[in-house]
């Protein structure tokens, strides 16, 4: 494997050279271009390589917007390159807007576009670019509007569900229960987590659904996790050992007397759930796991990298769940600088931006050849959050570090690795189901549909998942039950 681009380690000397300066002062240069401009002739240099910004520096989201260019301006001061130009044009946050600042950009010589943001923004300006043979590096999370010459440095669920769970079954977790919401999101999940469960032989053994808005889990996670039929089991238990205890039996009355903490017997069928949610649904659903009597660390809570945007180090249900997040090496250096320059820490998003214009620059000291055979490499480049690299269908894999939540704070377990050592993988590799594959069990969604959304197709009925149990495996779930709490009833 050949290193890493030799001109993209240069944030490794940024990293040492530190920020002396108050307020930005690029070299090179930049322009906010009014979006009712045409053609216009411009008298810097021949080897300038112009560069168009869209981002959404009005409309719904602004904040990103704005939060995305302070970030290109921090990395065209870092770089130093006089010969790289940027050139900012407002998207508005919709497709039409989108549609005229590509025009524009591309009338106005851009050899390179940096944006947009929205899925329904790439798709809008794809065609036009691809067209003149200018590469594309969006901010968007959809695979959906991916092709060659559009790429996207935003961090692809595909890959967070694939670390996160490859790292879970690394570590012996082997069956895996989804909590999602009921959309693209959830489903998008699904698809990727099935699949990462297939390349890791293990299994999804359980989905639930739940209204994306939605802050109360307590219907979902009681189907979920089986709690009325735990319940029933220990009451069953329970019961006939009133009945013993009442005759005398000394014993069960020793035995009744243990169990009185309980609420539930026999453990749920899952040992990790994953839950891609933030802020109050997160804490939620963590809660009333604890309350269906699902805790960790028997069941392993696994996040994805927005649980990055909460502050976990109270809730006692999370402590010791994992999540992958952006490499912390090298990422502290733009947070501080951000935050010296614009008086505010800074989203991860915005160090997509950053990353964005460093390759630019790189790009831009190319002599010749076809951009998008430098954007794919796939030696990749080390970035202001670590390793990643843009493959040749529009998809990118970042390197990413595994965190783990604790009292203390969250706190890398497993960082993420200094360099991919593999070949990339192109195109959708999809999901590949035998008559020895088993479905999940599904809940909140009807069973038919999300099979359709999720293999493609609905699943034989060899594939389909069973919820009888014999009352030869229902004793057998209580044996093991009690055998856990050093307990032994005698035969009912």
């Amino acid at each position: 494997m050949q290193v890493l681009k030799r001109y993209f380690m240069l944030f490794l000397l940024l990293l040492t050279s530190g920020c002396s300066t108050s307020k930005i002062a690029a070299t090179g240069g930049y322009e906010d271009v009014d979006a009712e401009f045409g053609e216009v002739t411009f008298t810097e240099k021949e080897d300038s390589f112009r560069v168009g910004v869209l981002l959404p520096l009005s409309g719904e989201a602004s904040k990103q917007g704005q939060g995305l260019k302070n970030a290109t301006l921090l990395a065209l001061d870092d770089v130093r390159n006089p010969n790289l130009i940027l050139q900012f044009y407002d998207t508005k946050g919709t497709p039409s807007g989108a549609r005229v600042a590509v025009e524009n950009a591309l009338n106005q010589r851009s050899r390179l576009i940096i944006g947009p943001l929205m899925s329904s923004e790439v798709r809008a300006i794809s065609g036009a670019a691809v067209s003149k043979e200018v590469p594309v590096i969006a901010f968007s999370t959809s695979a959906d509007v991916l092709e060659r010459g559009v790429y996207t440095l935003g961090l692809l669920i595909d890959e967070q569900v694939n670390r996160i769970m490859t790292f879970a079954a690394e570590r012996g977790r082997s069956r895996f229960a989804l909590l999602l919401p009921d959309n693209s999101t959830g489903i998008a999940v699904a698809k990727a987590a099935v699949a990462s469960a297939q390349k890791n032989g293990v299994r999804i053994v359980r989905i639930a659904f739940y209204p994306p808005e939605t802050t109360d889990f307590s219907n979902i996670l009681k189907k979920m996790t089986d709690y009325p039929q735990r319940v029933a089991r220990l009451e069953k238990i329970r019961a006939s050992l009133n009945s013993r205890a009442d005759r005398g039996d000394a014993n069960a009355i020793r035995i009744l007397k243990r169990l009185e903490p309980l609420d539930t017997l026999g453990d749920v069928d899952f040992d990790a759930v994953l839950i891609p949610e933030y802020g109050p649904r997160l804490k939620s659903a963590a809660s009333m796991f604890g309350y269906y009597d699902v805790f960790s660390p028997k069941v392993k809570f696994l996040g994805t990298s927005i649980w990055e945007n909460t502050n976990l180090s109270k809730e006692t249900t999370l402590y010791g769940s994992w999540y992958p997040a952006m490499s912390r090496a090298h990422s502290s250096y733009f947070a501080a600088k951000y935050n010296d320059l614009i008086g505010e820490r800074p989203s991860t998003l915005y160090s997509f931006a950053y990353d964005g214009v460093a390759l630019a620059s790189a790009l831009s000291k190319q002599d010749g050849g076809d951009l998008n055979e430098t954007i794919a490499s796939p030696d990749g480049y080390v970035g202001i959050n670590g390793a990643f690299r843009l493959l040749p269908d529009g998809r990118n894999e970042h390197s990413l570090d595994i965190v783990e939540i604790r009292s203390t704070g969250d706190t890398v377990i497993d960082a993420a690795p200094k360099r991919f050592s593999e070949t990339p993988e192109e195109g959708n590799h999809g999901i590949f189901v035998d008559s020895s594959y088993k479905a999940p069990l599904i809940f909140g969604k009807d069973s038919a549909l999300a099979q359709t959304l999720i293999y493609g197709h609905q699943l034989s009925p060899e594939n389909q998942p069973s919820t009888y149990i014999s009352s030869e495996k229902e004793q057998e779930i209580v044996r093991e039950a009690l055998a856990k709490l050093n307990i032994r009833v005698p035969q009912m």
